[in-house]
């Protein structure tokens, strides 16, 4: 893209370049600019700034000279290329880190100098260390190391800050405010803050950010100032709409309670938030029963794999194909009314007893799921009726946007330190056996084979 700009022309003595062929998302067979690609991009143009490998000033009287003959071919002046991972020989031949792959690492040294010290000593030779520690432990000693905690800390707190600076804002979001002024105004004090954060990657948090708001947060945004909070959050109902086949059926979205067989939605307000608040016993009751259900169904499958095929005792109540196989009530029944109380048939009345038994706690777990389901349902219905504004927007800004971001924000930090852990580790991994040592297990391995031909009498010239 050339931006020609007549304004000013005869003050300028270079043109700005930026090569950007770095900062896209793959979407298929397309490459697409995300939210901080174009930040990025606006971002540098406007404000000229000087960034490695990314943009700069380029003066005419680089452009003019002979060797690039007002070419302007971004490469001649940018260059953009990863750093090779450059291997040592002489690592591969005698062991040990090179030091200039742990000085590559310098930028998180400036932040972690102990950790450093605390990871490497010297090989016994100039320009090479090791690890003092095995590789296992080098990830738990950085994440529990004083400095890694107190810049875990730091970063938290300028997250806090910048929660801090948006509550009001959100809160004061109402009927009638404009979206896109939000949006504005969270991206940048986000950016402002954590840029004075080493290691912390602001552009990549400036992404989550947008992305979480182009997936949640506008369309929140835009219901709430087109209706209000408290109308925002009322449920509305599904209704099923025609298929691919003609055939009515439920749309492909979740739905917060039933009432009957209808199916009602919040869109601003999803039902895990509301039961995360207020009714963690009734969800904890319904998880419970769920999990007897499916030990119930697990028993049955278990007790079918033991007893079907010829001679199993349960070969002729069990129903279906091979790999859809199951029991009945009803066949337990017929077959226990069948064999009465002979004795021929005792290990297989157990069985079949035992199978009653099952299937008499698994009906009375599903009565108890069913009123429960049935409760819960009607305590959501009655609860997203009864929220007051000041509810929804605690609901909504704290235990959705914020704890969401929040996750986004720890994942963050915890990539710092992992890809800290990964290099060192892939470091140690590459050196830890040296050439001879491995010659010298090839040989190991070779006189054994050779010992045991001899042993089975196989000759070789």
């Amino acid at each position: 893209i050339l931006v020609l700009d007549k304004e000013n022309a005869s003050a300028r003595k270079g043109i700005f370049m930026i090569d950007a062929r770095n900062g896209f998302r793959k979407d298929g067979p397309k490459n697409r600019l995300r939210d901080q690609d174009i930040y990025k991009i606006v971002d540098s143009f406007t404000k000229k700034t000087d960034i490695s490998g990314y943009s700069r000033m380029v003066t005419f009287t680089e452009i003019s000279d002979p060797k690039n003959d007002f070419n302007l071919n971004l490469p001649r002046y940018i260059d953009s290329s990863r750093a090779e991972d450059i291997q040592s020989i002489d690592g591969h031949l005698h062991g040990g880190i090179p030091e200039f792959d742990i000085e590559a690492l310098n930028s998180y040294w400036k932040v972690f100098p102990n950790i450093r010290k605390l990871l490497f000593e010297t090989a016994g030779r100039q320009g090479f260390v090791k690890l003092k520690l095995p590789i296992e432990e080098v990830k738990n000693k950085i994440f529990t190391h004083p400095e890694f905690k107190s810049f875990n800390k730091q970063a938290t707190d300028i997250f806090d800050n910048w929660k801090k600076f948006c509550l009001p804002h959100l809160n004061n979001f109402k009927k009638g405010s404009i979206t896109k002024q939000l949006s504005l105004l969270l991206s940048e004090n986000l950016l402002s803050q954590f840029s004075s954060i080493a290691l912390v990657r602001a552009l990549d948090l400036y992404q989550h950010l947008m992305d979480y708001w182009s997936e949640t947060m506008k369309d929140d945004c835009y219901l709430v100032s087109g209706s209000g909070w408290k109308e925002g959050v009322k449920p509305r109902e599904l209704v099923k709409v025609k298929n691919a086949n003609g055939k009515l059926a439920w749309p492909k979205e979740d739905f917060d309670y039933l009432k009957g067989k209808r199916r009602f939605k919040s869109d601003l307000l999803p039902k895990n938030i509301l039961i995360d608040q207020y009714f963690t016993s009734e969800q904890n009751n319904i998880d419970l029963l769920q999990s007897e259900l499916s030990e119930i169904e697990t028993n049955f499958q278990e007790i079918i794999d033991e007893n079907n095929g010829e001679d199993g005792l349960l070969d002729d109540v069990i129903e279906g194909e091979e790999d859809k196989q199951k029991i009945t009530i009803k066949s337990v029944k017929a077959r226990l009314k069948e064999i009465n109380n002979d004795q021929n048939f005792t290990d297989e009345h157990n069985l079949l007893k035992k199978c009653e038994e099952l299937f008499l706690k698994q009906s009375d777990i599903k009565k108890k799921l069913k009123t429960a389901l049935s409760d819960l349902n009607n305590k959501l219905e009655e609860k997203y009726t009864k929220l007051k504004e000041e509810e929804v927007k605690m609901l909504v800004i704290e235990n959705k946007w914020m704890n969401k971001l929040s996750i986004v924000m720890q994942n963050e930090l915890d990539y710092v330190s992992q890809k800290l852990t990964t290099r060192i580790r892939e470091l140690a991994q590459r050196y830890e056996t040296p050439l001879p040592k491995l010659t010298e297990e090839v040989d190991n391995l070779a006189a054994k084979v050779k010992d045991h031909l001899k042993k089975m009498g196989v000759k070789w010239d």
